[in-house]
This record gives structure tokens, sequence and C-alpha cells, in this order.
């Protein structure tokens, strides 16, 4: 099926297992989930993989690198306290789910090794998807009891390349965190191990310094415009599981790419498209997504009737747009889902990618709300989304501002970064790029043949825009 794609299995073997408590001393042991968190009840857990060019021999690796990172993520875990508890979901509907730490809990922490071909991993080119799900753990399992439903929300492995790099891997329960979160997090860690466990007393200043401190203030989002009971209360109404769905079912029968969008091409994109009118939001975000939208519409070739609506669905950070503004290092879910809306003529037509970065930039705009604010309508986001259910839609997870190869564990910058949630749907992701200045990676998913076709496509349009 994997024709000229490499398809050796990636294959981990199991080192050591452990569970990683935070040290003593940590706060808040409980926060609640809000609205912001409820909406991403039910959804699958986030798991990504860090690549890092750092060879090593086991021995260094069992005897130096493991316990050192053990010993900076239970340091880690005490600011970042919440992270090693549970969702407790209670079986009393008038009572409402939080993020709950007690002393007994902790994180797993799981310690493998690897022979894959790790160049062929952290490239850019097709790679077979399967071969990445040996470097993520699975979340551990729901605990239930008579009067409420546990669940963990971390999980993490270390995975070993021996003589050729180090993998991280991270899975994260979606109604905890959304990436901003999980960003600081793992910067936070990073810096850590690197400071070494010798500077415990200074690891807090550092992380303040660093702007990497979470804050848990949940009094400024809790139950704004009574949205908490509302979606709570929908939860209990749809018999909505805290424990999140199974990942994706191997074989995945998809490749992933990576596609580099330089600063130099971001601009030119950007003045194409104003000199044309589209000048609602022109934001990076706006033109790469434009970009991605118009390029899936033309290479999906005739097989999809012109006069039919497709959807494209981003989020959009909240944390500054409510009032009174959230902290940007708060801790949690503060993203709120905007939506654009085509034709697939209009998409894939000449001037489809003016008209896609129209109506996203629009979509943005509109997302800043009426009196409301960015909650304006939340109450009927539920139906609206339901009503997505079957139609033609794409969606988009991260954003260019999101520097996972700013993380710095001190082994250098990562060689690469994947997300593996895009495997599962229609979806992109973005973050920075890790080789060029202001340019941004769009990670994709795609059954091989589709890919195919969408990579001419991409690489025609730039060709053609940079002349």
């Amino acid at each position: 099926m994997f024709n000229n794609i490499h398809v050796n299995p990636t294959m981990a073997t199991l080192l050591e297992s452990s569970k990683i408590s935070p040290r003593p001393g940590g706060s808040p042991e409980s926060v609640p989930l809000v609205f912001f968190d409820m909406l991403w009840y039910g959804f699958a857990a986030n798991q990504s993989v860090l690549f890092f060019d750092f060879p090593c021999s086991k021995p260094h690796f069992l005897d130096t690198i493991v316990p050192q990172l053990k010993q900076s993520l239970s340091l880690t875990l005490t600011y970042f306290l919440p992270l090693a508890g549970n969702i407790i979901h209670p079986l009393n509907p008038a009572e409402k789910p939080v993020l709950r730490y007690r002393s007994a809990d902790s994180v797993d922490l799981t310690v493998a090794e690897s022979d894959a071909d790790f160049r062929y991993l952290t490239g850019n080119q097709q790679r077979n998807c399967d071969e990445f799900y040996a470097l993520v753990p699975l979340l551990p399992r729901a605990v239930a009891s008579e009067t409420e439903v546990s669940c963990p929300v971390l999980a993490i492995q270390v995975t070993l390349f021996p003589g050729k790099g180090l993998a991280i891997g991270i899975v994260t329960h979606h109604a905890i965190a959304d990436a901003s979160t999980v960003v600081s997090f793992i910067q936070a860690w990073g810096l850590v191990n690197r400071i070494g466990p010798d500077t415990e007393n200074r690891v807090g200043t550092d992380l303040a310094e660093s702007n990497l401190l979470p804050s848990f203030a949940r009094e400024l989002a809790t139950d704004l415009n009574g949205l908490d009971s509302l979606y709570w209360d929908l939860i209990i109404k749809e018999c909505c599981p805290v424990e999140p769905p199974p990942p994706v079912a191997l074989p995945t029968n998809k490749v992933r790419a990576t596609f580099e969008v330089r600063a130099d091409e971001i601009e030119a994109l950007k003045e194409f498209a104003l000199a044309r009118g589209a000048a609602a939001h022109l934001s990076s975000f706006t033109v790469v997504c434009a970009l991605f939208w118009t390029c899936a519409a033309r290479a999906s070739g005739g097989d999809v009737a012109g006069d039919e609506v497709e959807f494209f669905g981003f989020t959009v950070d909240c944390r500054g747009r409510l009032r009174p503004p959230l902290p940007a290092n708060y801790f949690g879910n503060c993203v709120v889902l905007a939506m654009a809306e085509l034709r697939h003529g209009e998409v894939r037509g000449a001037e489809g990618f003016v008209a896609a970065a129209r109506a996203i930039g629009a979509a943005v705009k509109e997302s800043a709300g009426g009196e409301k604010g960015v909650l304006e309508g939340a109450e009927d986001w539920p139906a609206e989304y339901a009503g997505l259910i079957g139609k033609r839609q794409f969606g988009v997870a991260g954003s260019p501002r999101f520097d996972f190869y700013a993380v710095d564990f001190g082994w250098g910058k990562p060689e690469k970064f994947e997300p593996l949630f895009i495997d599962g749907g229609n979806s992109i992701s973005l973050c920075k790029s890790r080789f060029f200045e202001g340019g941004v990676e769009i990670g994709l998913s795609k059954p091989k043949d589709e890919m195919e076709s969408y990579a001419n496509v991409f690489s025609e349009f730039l060709n053609d825009l940079m002349g």
C-alpha cells in the first residue's frame, strides 16, 4: 500500500516504567473545569513527539539522561501540580468536574529503546503514520467508584535511538489544557532539566523570568454567562464519558509530511491577497491557512461538486479577549472555535486563495463577537457544530506563534516536532519553523495518493507565486 515509502514498522523495546510524583509543597491541589475545558470533553487525547538529535549510548542514557529527566519532571510538576492529578467526573449531576491532585497521584513515565531510522522519522518527506505510535504512551485507564470517575491527564515516554538521538512523546487529556498550556509545560520542563537539579532553589525565579509559571486564576473564567452549568448539563444529557476515545486505529493507511512556508513566501501571500482586496485580517495564520485550504480544494480533482459548501475551522485564543482578560500564562483551555465557509468551486477557482483569505480573516474578526465578546452565541455552539457532521470540512490545530523548537533540555533545539493527533481527521497542524526565521511548518496526514496530489498543487502554487 505504501509504495516507495519506508515501511519498516517502528518498534520500541520497553526498558522501564515508573511513576513520577511532584515534590511536596506544590499548589493548587484542585481547580474546577470550566466551560472552556468542557468544550473538549469526549475528544481524543493529544499525542505528539519531539525528536532531539543528541547521539548517546544506552549506558549514558540510562545512568545520566533518564535520572535527570525524572528529577526535573518531578520538580516541574510541583509548579504544574494539576497535571499530576486526575479529572474527577462526579456521578452526582449536582456536582461539577474538577482537576484534582492528591498526594498519592503521579505521572506515568515510560522509558524505551528503538532501532528505527531516526533520520527518516525526522524528515519532512512522506512517512508512514503508523511508525510513530510506538513513541507515544497512552493515558492510563480511568477508574470508577460509586461516586465518581477518576481519569489521568498526562503520560510521557522517553525513547532512545542509540547513537542517534532521543524522542519525548507526550499525551494529554484535551479537557485540561490547550496547546498554549502544553507548550509552556514542555518548555518549563526543558528549562528545569537544563539548569540541573542542584539549582532547585532558583527554579521558581527562572520559570517566572521566562514567563513559564502557570496562572490558575480560575475565578476569572468560572461560569461566564452561565456557560459552565449549561455545558455540564449537556455533558450529562449526552452521557459524554470523561475517558477519551481510543486513538486512531492501526493501520491508519496514511502518510504524514511537513510543508515549510518561508517568511518571504508568507509576505508574498499577504501582498498577493492585499492587492486583490482581501484586507480583513491578513496575519501569517490567515494566509497560511488560506494557502492550505486552496491547495486542498484544488488537489481534490473533480470528486467534489462546485456548489458543495465546505467549512474551515480553527481555534482562537481568548485569554486576552475576555472582559476582564485572563493572564497570558493562564493554565487550561481558553480557546473558542471559529468557522469560515465557502463553496468548493470558490476555493479551488482562480481567485480561491483570495476568497479563502477573506473568509478566514472575517471569521477571525467575527470571533471578537458582539456585546458578549468572544462568547457571543456560545450557548448555541453544540447544536451548530453537530450540524456540520458529515459535511466537507477542514481544521487546523496550533498556530505560527507556537514554538516547539524553543524547547531546550540541554541537548540543543528539537530536530523535529510531530503532532500525531492530525492522523484522526482532516486537520493540519501549524507551528513555527525550525529552519526558517519567521516561517511556518504545516503538518499534514493523508492517504498516499491524496498526499502526492496535495504536494504537487502546493509546490506549483508557491512556485507560481514567487515567480
